[in-house]
């Protein structure tokens, strides 16, 4: 699929810059994770959320639709000894787990890729318990040098309608910088 990441790039996702602008242990705290959840990141990539946020749960389960990803992820995974990290290969489109599996869900740099995006919205809040919370990371819908292309980027707004549309409620929606917005959005019903 055109919009998807290329698993060539994957060192992009770890870069320094990235990190320092969007501190990944800074941004979790968003999603007041208890030490009894279990936290669903959707296309996982390098782990960039997985890592932290395994420290803080009893379970993250990492998606994603790379094999390549995946391997690249069990890696860091054994020489951490992490031990509380199911990996699984699938498409948010279609996620292949049950019903109210996570407390948590976290979709950081992945929503824009997702076709049809109703499909996806809908397969997260089948995931999610009710009351759960999502912890979206994007690029703003503007040119610019970084990024996917401006056809593949949603716009806050548009994309904040849309979680609302689909038995989500806004908590924040916030700008950590010019190129990126979060949304934290928790499940109704």
């Amino acid at each position: 699929m055109e919009k998807r990441f290329n698993p060539e790039h994957a060192a992009k996702l770890d870069n320094p810059e990235r990190r320092k602008e969007l501190p990944p242990e800074n941004i979790l705290t968003m999603l007041d994770i208890q030490t009894s959840d279990t936290v669903l990141d959707l296309g996982a990539g390098t782990g960039y959320f997985t890592l932290p946020a395994s420290k803080l749960c009893r379970k993250v389960i990492a998606l994603d639709v790379a094999t390549q990803m995946l391997e690249y992820l069990q890696e860091k995974i054994s020489e951490q000894g992490i031990a509380n990290v199911e990996l699984v290969r699938g498409e948010i489109e279609q996620i292949p787990l049950e019903a109210h599996t996570a407390d948590h869900v976290i979709a950081s740099f992945v929503i824009h890729e997702v076709d049809p995006l109703e499909s996806g919205l809908k397969e997260i809040h089948r995931v999610l318990k009710p009351e759960g919370k999502v912890l979206c990371v994007e690029w703003e819908k503007k040119d610019m040098e970084q990024g996917p292309p401006l056809h593949h980027r949603l716009h806050s707004g548009d994309l904040s309608r849309s979680f609302e549309e689909h038995g989500f409620s806004v908590e924040q929606l916030s700008f950590p910088s010019e190129q990126h917005y979060i949304i934290i959005a928790r499940r109704r019903g």
